[in-house]
C-alpha cells in the first residue's frame, strides 16, 4: 500500500509581505479611479437634468435620472454620419498601418538587408517629429495633389477622407515598425530555419509563420492605433472644410449653443463618442493583455 505525499502548501504570507500587496493593492485601485473618475463624473452628470445641476451642484445626490440626453445628443448632432466618417478613416487606417508595418519590420528584422537598422532608426526618429510643424506644408502639398472627381469632390488630395487617412499612416508607420520589429526578433530562429528547410520562401515564412506568432502583438497595436486616429481631431480640421465629412470628434461641436451651453448633453454626446473604443477593447480584451506581457515570463 503506497501513501501519496501531501500536496505541498505555500508557505504562510509574513505579516510584512501581506501589508505590502495590501498597500500595492491600495495604489493600483487609487490610481484606476483617478482614471475612471473623469468618465463616471461624465457618464453621472449625463444622467441628470441640467437644472438640477445648476441648484444642486455635480457632486450633490440625484432627483432623478434619465437617458434622455443621450438620444438628444445624438439626434442634435447628427452623429450617425460622423461616425461613419471616423470608421471610414480608423478602420483602413489601422489595416493599412498594420500591413505595411509587419511588411517593413518583419524585413528589418528577419531578412538580412542592408541599412536595416538605419531603416528602423528612420521610422523611429519619424515620432519624434511635432505634428504641428507639418501642417501647413501638408496643406499646401495636399491641394496640389490632382484626385480624379469620384475620389475627390474637390479634384485634389485636400478636402477628402484620402487626406485624412494617409497622414495618420504615415505618422502611426514608425511606432508600429519599432513596436513589431524588436518583437519580431525575439521568435526563436529555430522556427525560421525549419521553414526554411520545408521550402517556405520569403512571403511563406511572413505570412504563414511570422504573422500567426504576431497576432497579440498585431491585436495590442490595433486597439491602440484605432483609439489613436478615432479620437484624432487636429488632421479632420485641418485637411476637411466641408463639414458632412468631418470625424465624430467635431459633432461635439454641435451640441453648443450660441449663448449657452447645456454641459450634461455635452457629457452624454462625449459618452456616445467614446463608446466605439471601448467596444473595441472589450472585444480584443484578451489579445490586448497578452500582447502587453509579451516577454513579461522571460528570464
Amino acid at each position: 500500500m503506497t501513501v501519496s505525499p501531501a500536496p505541498l502548501r505555500p508557505p504562510p504570507r509574513t505579516g510584512p509581505a501581506r501589508r505590502g500587496r495590501f498597500g500595492v493593492h491600495l495604489f493600483l485601485t487609487a490610481v484606476s479611479l483617478a482614471f475612471l473618475a473623469p468618465l463616471l463624473l461624465a457618464v453621472y452628470a449625463s444622467l441628470r437634468p441640467y437644472e438640477e445641476t445648476a441648484q444642486y451642484g455635480y457632486f450633490s445626490l440625484p432627483h432623478h435620472l434619465s437617458f434622455a440626453y443621450y438620444r438628444q445628443a445624438f439626434v442634435d448632432s447628427g452623429m450617425s454620419k460622423y461616425f461613419l466618417n471616423s470608421l471610414v478613416i480608423a478602420v483602413p487606417g489601422v489595416l493599412l498601418t498594420l500591413f505595411l508595418a509587419s511588411f517593413v519590420a518583419f524585413a528589418v528584422s528577419r531578412l538580412r538587408i542592408r541599412g536595416g537598422t538605419a531603416l528602423l532608426m528612420v521610422f523611429t526618429a519619424g515620432n519624434l517629429l511635432p505634428q504641428q510643424v507639418l501642417v501647413t506644408p501638408l496643406y499646401v502639398l495636399f491641394n496640389k495633389v490632382p484626385l480624379p472627381y469620384w475620389m475627390s469632390g474637390s479634384m485634389t488630395l485636400y478636402d477628402s477622407l484620402w487626406a485624412v487617412i494617409a497622414v495618420q499612416i504615415a505618422f502611426q508607420l514608425g511606432f508600429c515598425v519599432f513596436v513589431l520589429a524588436n518583437f519580431m526578433r525575439t521568435l526563436p530562429r529555430e522556427i525560421f530555419e525549419a521553414a526554411i528547410v520545408d521550402g517556405a520562401g520569403v512571403w511563406a515564412q511572413y505570412r504563414q509563420v511570422t504573422l500567426p506568432l504576431c497576432r497579440p502583438a498585431l491585436a495590442a497595436l490595433g486597439t491602440l492605433q484605432f483609439t489613436w486616429m478615432y479620437n484624432d481631431f487636429l488632421w479632420g480640421l485641418v485637411f476637411l472644410s466641408d463639414g458632412d465629412k468631418l470625424p465624430v470628434t467635431s459633432a461635439l461641436n454641435n451640441l453648443r449653443g450660441q449663448f449657452f451651453t447645456d454641459y450634461n448633453l455635452l457629457a452624454a454626446g462625449s459618452v456616445l463618442v467614446a463608446l466605439p473604443t471601448v467596444l473595441v477593447f472589450l472585444l480584443l480584451q484578451r489579445h490586448f493583455i497578452a500582447g502587453l506581457t509579451l516577454g513579461a515570463s522571460k528570464g
